[in-house]
């Protein structure tokens, strides 16, 4: 029997690298994305590997496609075994400077996308008894940055969800893992939006951070290194609750852990404005 998964956001980077990974581990993968259009070089390699791989639609703030989507999968294959949740963009702005409509649209996408998702999937999973869903959060979902409060606050709400979730799915045998990369040799950028007004207060500090964030991103963490501790944690009995993916992900996590709030604040004041 094939083993089905799901990967949202699979256009590039993460999602991209991450569909490819099941597929060459003998998932029947869905690599989902909301402009097909966008899948003819995972489509490409999907043909010169001869992996079982098909691009479908799926749009995460958008309940009829999720629903169509995952019709389509339990059609064809009467089943759903692994959900990537990796879909989300990148929202640069200090918080004066954005709007409510600003950080709706975040959590319309990084937080309630996936809720849509994994509420599509469930009932199929509990009745499997089985399943694994993966949260694609960030090491931004354990500590706040500046610049970017709607993307961290996302991310800290989907952390949340996923500890919760864990209490309640494991009866049915269903397993959640949260993902937590740091900055990812990819194109976030390419699809980040940036809020600040011209007359901005916070324009220094935005352009600060921005700055060291664009130098981070060029020697950050290839995207095939999330993907391979996906496949590492999809593939253990007992996953753990979270895996922290890349150097600086893990360096900030430890001092997180040995500092006392204060002394992690000074701590962050350096690294970032020093």
């Amino acid at each position: 029997m094939d083993k089905v998964a799901i990967v949202t956001g699979s256009a590039s980077g993460i999602g991209f690298e991450t569909a490819l990974a099941l597929a060459r581990e003998g998932y029947h993968t869905y690599a989902t994305m909301r402009d097909i259009k966008k899948g003819d070089k995972i489509l490409e390699i999907t043909k010169k590997e001869n992996l079982q791989l098909r691009v479908i639609e799926l749009d995460v703030n958008n309940e009829n496609t999720i629903k169509k989507a995952v019709e389509v999968i339990l059609d064809e294959k009467k089943r759903i075994d692994v959900l990537v949740n990796n879909a989300g963009y990148f929202l640069v702005g200090c918080l004066e400077d954005l709007t409510i409509s600003d950080l709706k649209d975040q959590f319309e996408t990084n937080f309630f996308g996936v809720v849509r998702t994994i509420q599509a999937v469930l009932p199929t999973m509990r009745n499997q008894k089985s399943g694994i869903i993966v949260n694609v959060s960030s090491v931004a979902g354990r500590i706040g940055f500046p610049v970017t409060p709607g993307y961290i606050s996302s991310k800290f709400a989907l952390e949340g969800l996923s500890e919760s979730m864990r209490y309640e799915l494991f009866p049915f045998g269903i397993k959640t893992i949260i993902i937590e990369p740091g900055v990812i040799k990819t194109n976030l950028f390419a699809t980040l939006k940036k809020v600040t007004k011209p007359d901005s207060a916070y324009k220094e500090i935005t352009e600060k951070v921005m700055k060291g964030l664009l130098m981070m991103s060029e020697m950050g963490t290839p995207p095939q290194e999330v993907a391979k501790t996906i496949i590492k944690a999809v593939a253990s009995d007992n996953p753990l609750p979270r895996y922290p993916v890349g150097n600086d992900a893990i360096m900030f996590l430890e001092a997180k852990k040995d500092k006392t709030d204060i002394e992690f604040e000074n701590y962050i004041k350096k690294e970032l404005f020093s």
